[in-house]
């Protein structure tokens, strides 16, 4: 065989070796967005040109946590001390909007307007959680993580990747970086799963303690609790406001208890719900 047939069956083999590598992942444009998603299969933070979202204002019957996670937020954005946040509690609530809506108020409002950016973050792509925060520490963006429904299964082991990357590890949590996340679990894990460590550990205490520190790692728990039907019906007269919607008080009142009875429960969920199908009925286009 001859020198030049052997470099020639060399160069095909290489270049069949660099398709079966993975791509390199493209540069991340934090200046293209205000909100991406991480595409953990990429590695990249993919941006997201609208962040679906309501005005704060709209946000009603939470007035406590809401003026907590502002406050929390816009220190954050100032580059001041603020703590990693669990919004935890009743579904529908408001949870992830109002993470949202902080977040757009702090770019706003705050003294680095545009500068602070917000991720999600999937579930299921916790385990790569160390590999985001490499790709973040060293821009001259801040950015707020999020995770929607954080929570883990019995057989679940990735909430150890999340403990590591909220401690930050011998490095220490990125400056920049903060971690917002919603559960309906105020300590993230399943009661079974607890009440199972503790029956067959050989030490049930710190056994537990292993399980339910994980929600430790956030400095604010912020608890979320079924709405009255006062507040219930003020989010409705909001959302009726701000969007100009034509009906009565009594024709509005009536029909949004309606609504609320025949789903079984009271929300901001289910208050939202009730208005696109009012607006939807009176012919008038919203937008979230």
């Amino acid at each position: 065989m001859t020198q030049e047939s052997i470099e020639a069956k060399l160069d095909k083999l290489i270049q069949a070796v660099a398709r079966l590598a993975p791509p390199t992942p493209p540069q991340p444009e934090f200046a293209a967005a205000e909100g991406f998603v991480w595409d953990a299969e990429r590695g990249y933070p993919a941006p997201v040109p609208r962040v679906s979202r309501v005005d704060i204002g709209l946000i009603k019957g939470v007035d406590r946590v809401r003026d907590i996670l502002v406050d929390n937020t816009m220190r954050f954005a100032s580059g001041l001390p603020a703590n990693n946040v669990l919004l935890w509690g009743a579904r529908g609530m408001g949870k992830s909007s109002l993470v949202k809506a902080a977040h757009a108020l702090a770019n706003r409002e705050g003294p680095s307007a545009g500068r602070l950016k917000l991720i999600e973050i999937h579930r299921e792509d916790i385990s790569t959680l160390p590999r985001l925060l490499n790709l973040l520490k060293t821009e001259p963006y801040r950015f707020i993580l999020f995770c929607d429904d954080l929570s883990f299964d019995s057989d679940d082991t990735s909430y150890k990747s999340l403990k590591a990357a909220l401690d930050g590890g011998v490095e220490g949590r990125p400056e920049n970086v903060i971690f917002y996340a919603t559960s309906n679990r105020r300590h993230l894990l399943p009661r079974d799963m607890i009440e199972n460590e503790r029956s067959t550990a050989i030490n049930p205490h710190e056994a537990v303690e292993e399980k339910v520190s994980l929600s430790d790692r956030f400095g604010l728990w912020l608890g979320f609790h079924k709405c009255s039907q006062d507040e219930y019906l003020a989010m409705i007269d909001g959302y009726v406001a701000h969007y100009g919607l034509k009906v009565t008080p009594e024709t509005l009142r009536h029909e949004a208890l309606e609504w609320a009875t025949t789903r079984g429960s009271r929300s901001g969920r289910v208050a939202w719900q009730f208005i696109q199908d009012l607006a939807g009925r009176l012919g008038q286009r919203i937008s979230e």
